[in-house]
């Protein structure tokens, strides 16, 4: 089971930074915020602890010219898996020439504002099942299906018929949550949205405002906080963004409403106090976020961990963000990069090799389009 530590103590007021430099802006838009004594250090493979500064190069841009992608799986080959919110479509990029492969669509999407096809990502025994975990909107829910990805096939019928494997998450034209990943230990982790309908998120009976942790067949994984439930977290507004350090601590990114957005490390059971705090709280009840951020700097989408550092992409804030750490904080201010250059950010994801994936999202509906949009660029950070 995931070894993650509870959340929070020290408030550390720290400035929002300049987007592709290293300079901090002074807007005081951003909050660090501490970790509770007795944490581990998260620190990068060859053992330093990260620099409170970094940088990022954008080494190319790998494709272009999607629409509304969201959900972004790297395959064993060195291709890139994008799902379509809007279209409902999940399609192949060759990692070398960007040539884009329609695989087909997947049945039963509904889409409508926030909702469509969101999350994706590979099933743990894919060498062998070939299997494409999706999570996305029906006419009647939010669910997780699993589908077959057969390459031999024509371009547009190489997936089979979707398997339900959860169902019955709330959904709503705004707050669907999305984001699903594979844990270090096995499981399927799902963020969920309250769907507009706050008090869901404190309601441990609901699924939404959640985060879910479930066996790969769509069971409540065992070893969860509460008994035959699939509900891992709770208190969160709408949560797109999931990632591990190299420690198995689990961290997690949070929409807003109109004050803080938040970077929360997730404890087991642990409420994060929603709709009754946003970011930062004096309410013991609540777990406080490692950092928070003024929702126009940020309202983040996806996160990812490289060498000691949370990298999370800002849809409205439109700037990719870098949040070094120790254990379960901040230990540096978050410092921010390409503001305003590539426009919304919705999905990014570790690469190797000190490299990341970027998938932007202009082409959602409340972006503003430009020539090629969408696209998918590789960076290198530290």
């Amino acid at each position: 089971m995931t070894a993650v530590l509870a959340a929070a103590t020290l408030l550390l007021a720290v400035g929002c930074s300049s987007g592709g430099g290293s300079a901090p802006d002074g807007g005081g838009s951003t909050t660090a915020v501490g970790t509770p004594s007795g944490a581990s250090p998260s620190t990068p493979a060859d053992g330093r602890t990260p620099p409170a500064k970094g940088t990022v190069e954008v080494l190319r841009t790998v494709t272009e010219g999607l629409k509304s992608p969201w959900g972004l799986a790297p395959l064993p080959d060195g291709g890139l898996l994008v799902s379509s919110r809007d279209d409902g479509t999940i399609s192949r990029v060759d990692g070398k020439t960007g040539r884009k492969t329609e695989l087909g669509k997947v049945s039963g999407v509904s889409p409508a504002g926030e909702g469509g096809l969101l999350g994706i990502a590979l099933s743990p025994g894919y060498a062998s099942d070939h299997m494409i975990y999706a999570y996305f909107t029906s006419a009647s829910d939010n669910r997780i299906v699993r589908v077959l990805y057969d390459g031999h096939k024509p371009a547009g019928e190489q997936l089979g018929a979707p398997d339900t494997i959860f169902k019955g998450i709330p959904k709503g034209y705004i707050h669907n949550g999305g984001r699903i990943a594979f844990g270090p230990d096995g499981m399927l982790y799902a963020g969920t949205g309250e769907s507009g309908r706050r008090g869901l998120a404190q309601d441990r009976k609901s699924l939404g405002g959640k985060i879910l942790r479930l066996t790969p067949e769509g069971e409540p994984a065992p070893g969860n906080p509460f008994p035959d439930s699939p509900v891992y977290s709770y208190g969160h507004r709408n949560v797109q963004g999931l990632a591990w350090d190299d420690k198995q601590r689990l961290f997690a990114s949070e929409f807003g409403q109109d004050t803080w957005d938040e970077l929360n490390a997730i404890s087991p059971g642990g409420n994060y106090g929603w709709p009754d705090a946003e970011g930062r709280s004096d309410d013991s009840r609540f777990r406080d976020p490692i950092a928070q951020w003024h929702t126009d700097d940020a309202s983040p989408s996806g996160i990812a961990y490289v060498d000691g550092v949370i990298w999370m992409a800002g849809l409205k804030g439109q700037r990719l963000w870098r949040i070094p750490l120790n254990g379960t904080k901040a230990s540096a201010d978050p410092q921010a990069f390409l503001t305003g250059k590539y426009g919304r950010l919705r999905t990014v994801v570790a690469a190797g090799g000190g490299k990341l994936w970027l998938v932007t999202s202009n082409t959602d509906g409340r972006g503003d389009p430009r020539s090629g949009d969408d696209r998918i660029l590789e960076l290198r950070v530290k």
